[in-house]
């Protein structure tokens, strides 16, 4: 299989589709391009008709799209044990990862990811609702699950979440403390901690996704 992704401090589509390979140690060939160059777009340009990442490609089946390549993969290689073993606990870590994947619409805006930066940032209120309803559902799961994961077990779910959790590093935002423990817990798992290495081993800068001021 060959990844294709973009720059690890800034992208946060690359970041939920390469967790899965990093959470379950499966072969892949992590191909990175530095967003917005001339070379990125024609990398892409006979591997995915979107010109976006991350994008896979197995053989002769070609996965764009986040939340895709992870059922892709999941389906694929994992015999399904990246989603909850009950129907309803599934049922309900889809809808999450679902929401996570077409909603918080001002909080990707005004915060996007950053991992080496320590930032600022004066939140909107559809930000501060955004980052409330994440916090929710944090606080949720770790009241009902003491594996420390979402759904008490790694899953899709903690994919999807996973960049927020980074954001929050970096932009300082208050969590209850069920929701910090969650946050945690994420920074400090090994498949983070080598993607914030490989981040920060990167000396590219993207202007659009420099937000804030400086803390």
């Amino acid at each position: 299989m060959k990844l294709y992704i973009a720059n690890q401090n800034y992208s946060t589509w690359s970041l939920r589709a390469w967790l899965l390979f990093a959470q379950y140690e499966l072969d892949v060939e992590v191909v990175k391009l530095k967003l917005f160059t001339e070379d990125f777009y024609q990398a892409l340009e006979s591997v995915t008709p979107t010109a976006k990442v991350p994008a896979l490609v197995d053989g002769d089946v070609t996965v764009w799209e986040s939340l895709a390549i992870l059922e892709y993969v999941n389906e694929a290689y994992l015999g399904g044990r990246a989603w909850p073993d009950s129907l309803q606990e599934r049922a309900k870590a889809r809808a999450l990862a679902a929401e996570m994947h077409g909603g918080f619409s001002s909080l990707r805006n005004e915060l996007p990811m950053n991992c080496r930066a320590q930032r600022k940032v004066e939140l909107s209120e559809g930000a501060l609702k955004d980052v409330a309803r994440i916090d929710a559902i944090w606080s949720q799961q770790m009241t009902r699950y003491a594996g420390g994961w979402l759904f008490g077990d790694w899953s899709i779910a903690d994919a999807m979440f996973a960049p927020v959790a980074l954001r929050v590093k970096t932009y300082g935002l208050p969590l209850s403390e069920q929701a910090s423990a969650y946050q945690q817990k994420l920074l400090n798992s090994p498949a983070i901690q080598r993607w914030l290495a490989e981040a920060g081993e990167e000396t590219d800068i993207v202007v659009e996704d420099e937000a804030g001021e400086p803390v």
